[in-house]
């Protein structure tokens, strides 16, 4: 399947802040794989690229424009937005991603707030694909990056999504490089093995965060 991701601003409204642990790494790192474990654990999820999905569903306002204006040929028969259609829309075209930024950003946003406003647990986990391409490190108290060299990239995504080395290869180029995400990390994940290599990492990390987040000023 291959994942469309949006561009977006995110600002925690203070009333409604929680501890949020940000979770990024480039495509085919495993994020999803590393949330999971951190899900098992009880961390609530709240996943930008689940989200961006969510607000693009059939009989949306959103999808409803997006048909509107890139034509009915953007649907797939179901009535789903066909993604792989739109990305190749916007890739080259800058006025129209910017424009689809535009409407989604706010649905967005407004989204990923709810669900943290719901949020109980002492922190959340944030998972977002374009963390250090968009510049949000601030918006987290954490960051938690995924890591693996750059072949495991390529190999993954063009297993999972079949698509060829060469198209891969432009989506890691369109990302942060993998120094930039390192930079910006508190933590690190290496994510190269198996899913039951990372779970002592991810027990140790869980424990970590919730120290911290028991320790963190309140907001009033």
């Amino acid at each position: 399947m291959i994942r469309l991701l949006f561009f977006y601003e995110f600002r925690v409204h203070p009333q409604t802040m929680t501890y949020i642990v940000a979770l990024t790494g480039g495509i085919g790192s495993g994020k999803s794989t590393v949330a999971d474990a951190f899900a098992r654990h009880g961390a609530p999820i709240v996943d930008a690229d689940v989200i961006a999905r969510q607000v693009v569903q059939p009989d949306t306002p959103a999808l409803a424009a997006i048909a509107a204006h890139f034509g009915k040929e953007i649907l797939q028969p179901d009535g789903t937005l066909d993604r792989a259609t739109l990305r190749e829309r916007i890739f080259s075209q800058p006025d129209e991603k910017a424009w689809l930024n535009q409407l989604l950003h706010p649905l967005i946003q407004q989204e990923t707030q709810r669900q943290l406003a719901q949020t109980t647990h002492p922190y959340a986990l944030w998972v977002v694909p374009l963390l250090v391409e968009n510049h949000l490190q601030s918006r987290a108290d954490r960051v938690l990056v995924v890591d693996v060299d750059r072949e495991t990239q390529l190999a993954r995504t063009i297993a999972r999504d079949g698509i060829s080395r060469q198209q891969a290869h432009n989506i890691l180029s369109a990302q942060a490089t993998r120094e930039q995400r390192l930079a910006a990390a508190d933590d690190v994940i290496d994510n190269s093995g198996t899913a039951q290599g990372i779970e002592p990492h991810v027990a140790a990390l869980h424990r970590r965060y919730l120290e911290l987040a028991a320790s963190a000023p309140q907001q009033d």
